[in-house]
């Protein structure tokens, strides 16, 4: 029985839209909790800063690389709001982003209550349970009609060929080349520089959801209002994520998004400044404050910058190179930054230095390198050297006309071109 298609822009489209906000709250907001379990798991195993700083970063590197699950749950949804949505693209990626921070508003005042009476290790077999939700998420992602139509007519199969089956080095190597996008990464400056540039980004972004925490604990807050810390943080992205998106989403803004990525990740790293400056509990919440408006940016346009570089029909490849090699940072931040602690003496303040520096150095490093791609493809016009195009009505469809003189007849058909 052939399967109905959804169309875009449709009803459904927003139901797809609310499964992809309660997936990106399962799965991308989930390992914000994990700065809550950050000095239970210490004394429960008798280990180092950096020793225990493995557990967030494996997590949330695997998230992003391939596995646990999870990486399948919000990459899925996420490439498929882009099929789905084409005029609101910038406010669905927005919307469905505030599942990220109904996650980190709800996750740490979670885990705090569960810590206090099931023990880490009840914890996270309750956890596990909630992140099953992630499949009913799962069933809502219908198929999407395109607006290619797929061939109808059968051909026979090709006759079997006599040349020897290639071997499982070849063919890993063309699955690899087939789903991660390095034809892209080779021949798309925009997208080498936005991925070089969020990879270097990454080693300072995710230190202040690991180590906010233990921060203010380490200087006398109680543990509940240090875990509220991080809920503040999520609970402001609620609101500030929609603003960000319907600004970034204004036609005046769409060519300059990624510039805006660039600006929120510079006040983001500017922010954490503020953090090593004082751990009073009251200075701590205005930064709290402070750091999500730049985090709302950071968040609302991450994915869509990334819309905008490369062709939605290679978004899924691409999303999959750039998420794997994301994952790369994570992998090192969390136990580069407990190093340092325990270099230091557990002075949380050059934690937070650190994540200043890899965030303002990579937001200078971007925005630089998209104004010069710029300004190098700026001289180039085309349209000019083609010859002039008129639009000439017709009875039978849109007829162009060049300066040759020759006409010819054009599909009346819709096409939305991403920004490069």
């Amino acid at each position: 029985m052939p399967q109905v298609l959804e169309r875009a822009e449709g009803c459904w489209a927003w139901v797809v839209l609310l499964a992809s906000l309660v997936t990106q709250g399962l799965t991308l907001g989930f390992p914000t909790c994990t700065g809550i379990f950050f000095t239970e798991l210490q004394h429960e195993f008798q280990a180092s800063n950096s020793e225990t700083s493995w557990f967030p970063s494996i997590l949330t590197a695997m998230l992003h690389a391939g596995g646990l699950g999870m990486c399948f749950s919000f990459q899925s949804s996420i490439t498929v709001l882009g099929f789905y949505f084409h005029h609101h693209r910038a406010l669905a990626n927005a919307l469905a982003s505030v599942g990220v921070s109904l996650g980190i508003t709800l996750w740490p005042l979670l885990s705090r209550y569960l810590l206090e009476d099931l023990g880490w290790r009840g914890t996270f077999l309750v956890f596990g349970g909630v992140l099953l939700h992630c499949c009913v998420c799962g069933a809502i992602l219908r198929p999407v009609a395109t607006s290619v139509a797929p061939e109808t007519t059968e051909e026979a199969p090709p006759p079997p060929s006599k040349a020897p089956a290639p071997g499982c080095l070849a063919a890993c190597g063309r699955a690899i080349q087939r789903h991660l996008a390095f034809d892209i990464l080779r021949h798309n400056a925009g997208y080498r520089v936005y991925t070089l540039g969020v990879m270097w980004m990454i080693l300072g972004f995710p230190l202040p959801h690991v180590f906010l925490v233990p921060y203010a604990m380490w200087h006398g807050v109680d543990e509940h209002r240090a875990a509220l810390l991080i809920s503040i943080i999520g609970f402001s992205n609620i609101f500030l994520r929609p603003m960000a998106g319907l600004v970034a989403g204004r036609r005046d803004f769409a060519g300059h998004r990624k510039y805006l990525f660039s600006l929120a990740a510079l006040l983001n790293g500017l922010t954490n400044l503020v953090c090593a400056a004082s751990a009073d509990f009251r200075v701590l919440v205005g930064y709290c404050l402070l750091y999500s408006v730049s985090m709302s940016g950071v968040g609302a346009l991450i994915f869509q910058v990334l819309m905008d570089i490369v062709p939605m029909d290679r978004f899924s490849s691409a999303l999959g190179l750039f998420t794997v090699l994301e994952s790369v940072s994570i992998l090192i931040s969390p136990p580069l930054a407990g190093l340092l602690l325990d270099t230091t003496n557990n002075n949380f303040s050059y934690v937070f230095y650190m994540s200043s520096f890899f965030l303002i150095s990579a937001a200078l490093f971007m925005g630089g390198s998209f104004c010069a791609l710029q300004k190098k493809e700026r001289p180039g016009k085309p349209a000019e050297a083609e010859g002039a195009i008129t639009e000439v009505p017709s009875e039978q469809g849109l007829m162009v006309e060049d300066s040759r003189g020759s006409k010819k007849q054009l599909y009346t058909e819709v096409m939305y071109v991403t920004s490069v």
